[in-house]
């Protein structure tokens, strides 16, 4: 039952300064009275009342209440926040306290799947609340900034009031068959409309792969034959000595990863293992591991040493590596000329590597600004657009091939259901259990 009281921890699980502990649902004002030293049943707006809690006849915390009478709070129903001293002792006896009148656990995101199904947010601004939350960069947490605050969703409104246009267009020439043919339907206007549909899904597919970049990050791949700097490269770019560097050839036996932000983009180094031809068990099983990075990889920094003439090994890397977005750095300018081939040219050991980080980024195709654009960034609503894209394709084949109108009206029809899935209007809850079951307890 949606509206029955639940309670979760809103804060870490963890020893700190205060901890913020959230209800909402029926009933939640009048079990606080039970408990709370000051009445909050008959508030009709948003109170904060300091307090003591107690259970069981013996004071718990001295706390701050926060009271939001639904329906205007963040679930639309009854909203309180205690704000209490963060040991978990007072945590798990004030919430041991509601729990023993009938509150239960909240699940993972429930807070937020109820303002969508209150109709508070929509499915864009309610995921936007996830990815927020896991933003790493200010850049990140722009972009979901946008979609939050509702300038998101109001893109897809001409997007569903073309489709909606061309379907009734359709549905004429079904309805009324009486009518002559140059009357039933205008082959160049549904043309046409579908045309512009599929100009403004290509941009918006385009700017939610950028904004994607900003909110969800990408892996890189440092590949490239043993003793190339592979791993002196991956230390310049986090600026600290994450992986060990050696002359020795194959001194890195792992895959060894770092974390860093290039112009706000959140990146996933993987310093890959020389891969090569090798006899030692551990190192075989090391290069093993480097394939599967370079599978996973967004992007290919394909290491090789400046001043050098390609090889045999660095011409099977280039097939390993084949079909993947591929960028090829020069490193060890410090000791050898650059001789104009054509790839990026950097100093590891100098430090030298602001040329690669904007290479980089403009390999990514990411455009400056770009996480200031309102977009739709995740892989589900990604995913969604790609499909009504196939949609509209494939009813702009049906006119050029003089399918039946019935045809083109079903595909149509799923084109137009797809646009009330992305902002979630009539969704179902298995899609929405699987959303929300992404957040963390007490969102």
């Amino acid at each position: 039952m949606i509206n029955e009281p639940i309670v979760a921890l809103a804060t870490p699980s963890l020893k700190s300064a205060l901890a913020v502990i959230r209800l909402s649902g029926e009933g939640v004002f009048a079990y606080t009275d039970r408990f709370f030293s000051r009445p909050v049943s008959n508030l009709k707006e948003r109170t904060v009342l300091p307090g003591t809690f107690s259970f069981e006849g013996n004071p718990i915390d001295q706390i701050v209440l926060l009271a939001y009478p639904g329906p205007n709070s963040m679930t639309g129903e009854d909203v309180v926040e205690i704000c209490c001293h963060g040991s978990m002792v007072i945590v798990n006896e004030i919430m041991k306290a509601y729990l023993s009148c009938g509150v239960r656990y909240a699940t993972a995101g429930e807070f937020t799947s109820r303002a969508f199904y209150h109709g508070k947010m929509d499915l864009v601004e309610a995921e936007a609340v996830n990815d927020l939350i896991n933003a790493t960069t200010a850049e990140a947490k722009n972009a979901a900034l946008l979609s939050l605050g509702g300038k998101v969703s109001p893109l897809v409104k001409t997007l569903k009031d073309d489709i909606s246009a061309l379907l009734a267009l359709v549905e004429v020439g079904i309805d009324f068959p009486e009518y002559d043919e140059e009357e039933k339907i205008d082959g160049e206007k549904l043309m046409d409309g579908c045309l512009r549909i599929r100009a403004l899904l290509h941009d918006l597919v385009r700017q939610g792969e950028q904004s994607r970049v900003y909110r969800e990050g990408v892996n890189l791949a440092l590949v490239g034959k043993p003793n190339v700097g592979k791993s002196s490269l991956l230390n310049a770019l986090l600026q600290q000595n994450k992986a060990i560097v050696s002359n020795i050839p194959g001194t890195t036996r792992d895959v060894v990863e770092g974390n860093l932000s290039i112009q706000g983009i959140p990146v996933r180094l993987l310093d890959t293992a020389g891969i090569h031809e090798s006899e030692d068990a551990i190192e075989r099983l090391g290069i093993e591991k480097s394939k599967e990075s370079i599978e996973e990889a967004d992007l290919i920094l394909f290491i090789r040493e400046a001043g050098t003439e390609i090889d045999e090994e660095e011409r099977s890397l280039q097939r390993l590596v084949e079909g993947k977005p591929v960028l090829t750095v020069f490193n060890k300018t410090d000791l050898r000329k650059n001789e104009g081939k054509p790839g990026i040219y950097v100093s590891a050991i100098s430090g030298d590597v602001d040329a690669l980080k904007d290479a980089i980024v403009k390999a990514l195709g990411v455009e400056e600004n770009a996480y200031k654009i309102p977009s739709f960034g995740n892989a589900r609503e990604l995913g969604i657009l790609k499909r009504i894209d196939a949609e509209i394709a494939e009813v702009i084949e049906g006119v050029e091939n003089g399918v039946l109108l019935d045809l083109l009206s079903a595909i149509l029809q799923n084109a137009y259901n797809d646009v009330r899935e992305l902002l979630g209007e009539d969704a179902t809850h298995d899609l929405t259990d699987e959303i929300f079951s992404r957040f963390c307890v007490g969102k």
